[in-house]
C-alpha cells in the first residue's frame, strides 16, 4: 500500500514537472515582449541561425535558453546572499526634478567595471539590481560640430545634458576653426563646474574621409565619426557619440551605464533606424546601402574605443566602404551608410539599444511605435534637414521639449557637483578670491561686483562672412544693444555697407526672439558681414562697456568706428572713412577721427544726404547738435561752429567730459568695465585715448544722427536714484586716481579738470 502511494506521488510530481517547466520557460521567454521585463535578446547571429533551422534547431535553442535561465537564477541567488555596498547606494539615487525617467528604469545604471566582470564570468543578468554609475565617474561625450549654425544647435544639446547630469562631463569636440572659436569662448565664459572641454581639428581629419563621395547635407563633417578611434586620445576606452540635433530628457549617466550590457565582441551601441530607408521602399528605384534589417541610426552611438582599435576598425570600415562604393558610387546618409554596411557583414559588433535612446523625427519616421509603447523617452533626435519643421503629427509635443532647453537660462546650469574632486580652475578661483575681497557693506558693492562678473558669451550667433580688403583700409562699425533697440538694425545696415560687429545683451529666450527676427528680415539676411555676438544677461546693470569690448575684440579689420546703436551714420560714411585712412596716414600715426554727432526729436526724418542738406535742417530746427539741450559739454569740443565751414580735417583738444564718436585703430585701448548702465562710460574711454597721446581730428564732411527712442531703464535709474549718482561719482574719482598712477604727471589735468557729470 505504501509502495503504491509512493508510486502515485512520483507519477503526479513528474506530470506536474512536465506541465510546469515548459509553462515557466514560455513565461520567461515571453517576458521580453513587455517594457518592464528583462529580455535576453538574441544576438544577430543567433537570430539568423534560429530562423534558418527548424524543428530540432528550435528545441536546441529552447534548451539553451532554459540553461541560461538556470545559470542566471543561480547568479542572482549568489548576489542576493552577499549584500553590496554599492547596491545599497543605488537606493539613494533620485532623479533630477526635471527628469522624465521612472524609477524602474534605473536598472540600467551600473558601474561599468563590475558589469564587465559579470559578463566575463557569464553571471551577468539584466534583471539583477545593479549599482548606479559612480557619482564621480567622468562621462565622455564626443560631438562633431562645424560652422555657425551647428555651433548654435550644439548649445541646446549641451543644455539638455547639463540640466539632467549628476556626473562630471568631458566633451570632445571635433570642430572646424569657426566652431572652435565659438565654443571655446562659450565654455570659457560659461564656467560650468566639473565640465572639461577638448577640441580636435576637423580640418586635419578631412583627408581621412574626403575620398568618400557623400550627398548628405552635413557634408564632409558627416563622415568624421568614422575616424574617432584615431582622433580621440588612445587611453580613452569608451565614449558616447552624439549628433548636434539631439535633446536629452534624462540623465546621460543612464546611457553611459548601458556599456555594461555589451557582451562578447559587441563594440557599437545603436538604436534601430525608425524609418523604411534601408528597406528600400520609400519611393520607386530607391536603392539604399546594405544594412541589417531596418539598419541602425548613428545619431546616438556608444563606442568601445579600446575594443574597436583591437579589431582594426580603421581597416574594417575602409575596406567595406571601398567595396560598396564600387556599386553605390556615393553615400546618402554619410557615416550611417558605412556603419550599417560594416554591421551587415559583422552583426556581432552591435548591441541594439532600446528605441527610446534615439527617437528619430525624420519626414519618413516610424518612431510613433516607440513613443506609443514607451512612456519614458530619453533622447529626441531631429534627424532631418527640416529640423523642427519636420512632418510629424506629434511634432508639437517634441518641439515644446526642445524649446524648453532652447530658451532655458544657461546661467542656472552653473551648479557644483559636491563630493567629487575636480581639476583646479584657476580662473574661477581667482574670481572667487577677488569677489571675497569686496566689502559687501559698501553702498556701491553691486557696482564694484559687476566689473568682475563673467557673462556667458556666444560669438557669431549667426552666419558671418568677411573678405579682408587688399588695401588695409577697411573699417568695422562697432556697437552694442539690447532687445529694445532691435528695430535699429535694419536702418543701420542700409546706411553702412561695411562690416559690423554687434554685441547684444539678451536672455536665452530673447536670443531666440532675435534669431527669429533676423531670419525673417530680408535686409539682415542679405548681409553676411555683420557679426552678432550674444552676451547673456546676468546681474542688475547693463554692462555697456563689457559689450563694447566684446564687439571690439571680434573686429577683423585694421580700423573700427566706435558708434552706438541709436545713431544712423550718413550715407557713404564707410567709404569716406576708408579714404580718410589714407589721407591722414592713419597707419603711421595715433589719431582718433571724430565724426560729429547730431540728433533729431522727430521719429520720421528726411535723412540728409549731404552736409549742405544737414546744415539746412540744422538752421530750420529739424536737427540739433547732439545733447545740445541736456549735456553740451559732451560734444562741445568738436567745435560745431568751425565744422559748418570746414573743408579740411582739423584738430581739437581734449576737454573735461568729452565723449565723441571716433574711428581708431583696432589695437586701441578697451573701455573700462567699472562703468555700467548710464554715465561716464564713453568719457573714460576718450580720456584713456588722450592719456595715450591720441590726436583728435574732426572730419569736415562726416556726420551721424541720433534717432529718438524711449529712455533706457538705466538712464531712468540715474535720474531717479541718488545712490546711483553717488556711486557713479565715486567710481569716476577712483578711475581718475588710477589714471594718475598709470600715466603720472601727464594725467594731472584729469584730476584738476572740472568733471562734474
Amino acid at each position: 500500500m505504501l509502495g503504491m502511494c509512493r508510486g502515485r506521488r512520483k507519477f503526479l510530481a513528474a506530470s506536474l514537472a512536465l506541465l510546469f517547466i515548459p509553462a515557466l520557460t514560455w513565461l520567461y521567454l515571453s517576458s521580453g515582449n513587455f517594457h518592464d521585463g528583462c529580455p535576453l535578446p538574441l544576438s544577430p547571429l543567433e537570430l539568423q541561425s534560429s530562423m534558418l533551422v527548424g524543428g530540432a534547431g528550435e528545441r536546441q535553442a529552447l534548451e539553451l535558453r532554459v540553461r541560461e535561465v538556470e545559470e542566471e537564477n543561480r547568479a542572482l541567488r549568489r548576489e542576493l546572499s552577499q549584500p553590496s555596498k554599492s547596491l545599497t547606494n543605488s537606493n539613494h539615487y533620485h532623479g533630477h526634478p526635471g527628469n522624465l525617467s521612472h524609477p524602474h528604469l534605473k536598472r540600467e545604471e551600473v558601474k561599468y567595471g563590475e558589469a564587465q566582470k559579470g559578463v566575463i564570468t557569464g553571471n551577468s543578468s539584466d534583471c539583477m539590481p545593479q549599482p548606479v554609475v559612480d557619482k564621480c565617474e567622468t562621462i565622455h561625450v564626443a560631438i562633431v560640430c562645424a560652422g555657425y549654425n551647428a555651433s548654435r544647435d550644439v548649445v541646446t544639446l549641451v543644455k539638455s545634458v547639463l540640466f539632467h547630469r549628476r556626473n562630471p562631463l568631458h566633451f570632445h569636440f571635433i570642430t572646424d576653426s569657426i566652431a572652435q572659436q565659438i565654443l571655446a569662448s562659450l565654455f570659457h565664459t560659461w564656467m560650468v563646474p566639473a565640465v572639461r572641454v577638448d577640441f580636435y581639428d576637423a580640418d586635419e581629419l578631412k583627408s581621412e574621409v574626403s575620398w568618400i563621395p557623400n550627398k548628405h547635407y552635413s557634408g564632409i563633417y558627416g563622415l568624421m565619426k568614422l575616424v574617432l578611434t584615431k582622433t580621440l586620445p588612445s587611453d580613452l576606452q569608451r565614449v558616447i557619440v552624439l549628433d548636434t540635433d539631439i535633446t536629452f530628457a534624462t540623465d546621460i549617466a543612464e546611457l553611459w551605464a548601458v556599456f555594461h550590457k555589451f557582451k562578447g565582441q559587441q563594440v557599437l551601441g545603436l538604436v534601430e533606424n525608425q524609418s523604411d530607408w534601408y528597406l528600400g521602399n520609400l519611393w520607386k528605384n530607391h536603392r539604399p546601402w546594405p544594412a541589417l534589417g531596418r539598419g541602425f541610426n548613428t545619431g546616438v552611438i556608444l563606442l568601445l574605443l579600446d575594443h574597436l582599435r583591437k579589431l582594426r576598425w580603421e581597416q574594417m570600415w575602409r575596406l567595406t566602404a571601398e567595396r560598396e562604393l564600387m556599386s553605390m558610387l556615393s553615400t546618402s546618409l554619410a557615416d550611417q551608410d558605412i556603419f550599417n554596411a560594416v554591421i551587415k557583414q559583422n552583426p556581432f559588433l552591435v548591441h541594439q539599444l532600446p528605441c527610446f535612446w534615439n527617437v528619430q523625427l525624420s519626414d519618413h519616421t516610424r518612431s510613433e511605435k516607440c513613443y506609443r509603447d514607451v512612456s519614458d523617452l530619453k533622447v529626441i533626435h531631429w534627424n532631418s534637414p527640416k529640423k523642427l519643421r519636420v512632418k510629424n503629427k506629434h511634432v508639437e509635443f517634441f518641439r515644446n521639449l526642445y524649446l524648453t532647453f532652447l530658451e532655458y537660462d544657461g546661467n542656472l546650469l552653473r551648479r557644483e557637483l559636491f563630493g567629487c574632486p575636480s581639476e583646479t580652475d584657476h580662473n574661477s578661483e581667482n574670481l572667487q578670491k577677488t569677489l571675497s575681497e569686496l566689502d559687501e557693506d559698501d553702498p556701491c558693492y553691486e557696482f564694484r561686483r559687476e566689473r568682475f562678473t563673467v557673462h556667458r558669451t556666444h560669438l557669431y550667433f549667426l552666419h558671418y562672412e568677411y573678405e579682408p580688403s587688399a588695401d588695409n583700409t577697411d573699417v568695422t562699425l562697432v556697437a552694442q544693444l539690447s532687445m529694445d533697440r532691435l528695430q535699429m538694425l535694419e536702418a543701420i545696415c542700409k546706411h553702412w555697407e561695411g562690416p559690423i560687429s554687434l554685441a547684444l545683451y539678451l536672455s536665452d529666450a530673447e536670443a531666440q526672439q532675435f534669431l527669429r527676427y533676423a531670419q525673417g528680415s530680408e535686409v539682415l539676411m542679405s548681409r553676411g558681414n555683420v557679426g552678432y555676438h550674444i552676451v547673456y544677461k546676468e546681474g542688475q546693470f547693463y554692462p555697456v562697456n563689457l559689450l563694447r569690448n566684446v564687439a571690439m575684440r571680434q573686429v577683423n579689420t585694421p580700423y573700427m568706428f566706435l558708434s552706438d546703436i541709436d545713431f544712423l551714420p550718413m550715407y557713404g560714411l564707410y567709404e569716406y572713412l576708408r579714404k580718410s585712412v589714407v589721407q591722414l596716414d592713419m597707419a603711421n600715426t595715433k589719431k582718433a577721427l571724430v565724426v560729429p554727432a547730431f540728433e533729431t526729436l522727430r521719429y520720421r526724418l528726411s535723412f540728409p544726404k549731404s552736409k549742405a542738406e544737414l546744415l539746412s535742417q540744422l538752421d530750420m530746427g529739424t536737427l540739433f547738435t547732439f545733447r545740445y539741450h541736456v549735456w553740451t559739454k559732451g560734444h562741445a569740443p568738436t567745435n560745431f561752429a568751425k565744422w559748418r565751414t570746414a573743408t579740411t580735417p582739423y584738430r581739437v583738444q581734449w576737454e573735461a567730459d568729452f565723449e565723441p564718436y571716433v574711428m581708431v585703430k583696432k589695437d586701441s585701448p578697451e573701455y573700462d568695465r567699472r562703468f555700467v548702465g548710464f554715465g561716464w562710460n564713453k568719457v573714460a574711454h576718450i580720456m584713456e585715448l588722450d592719456a595715450q597721446e591720441y590726436e583728435f581730428v574732426v572730419l569736415p564732411n562726416a556726420y551721424m544722427i541720433h534717432m529718438p527712442h524711449a529712455p533706457s531703464f538705466d538712464i531712468t535709474k540715474f535720474r531717479s536714484n541718488e545712490q546711483y549718482r553717488v556711486c557713479l561719482k565715486t567710481l569716476k574719482e577712483e578711475f581718475q586716481q588710477n589714471m594718475s598712477r598709470r600715466y603720472g604727471f601727464a594725467a594731472l589735468k584729469y584730476m584738476t579738470a572740472d568733471n562734474n557729470s
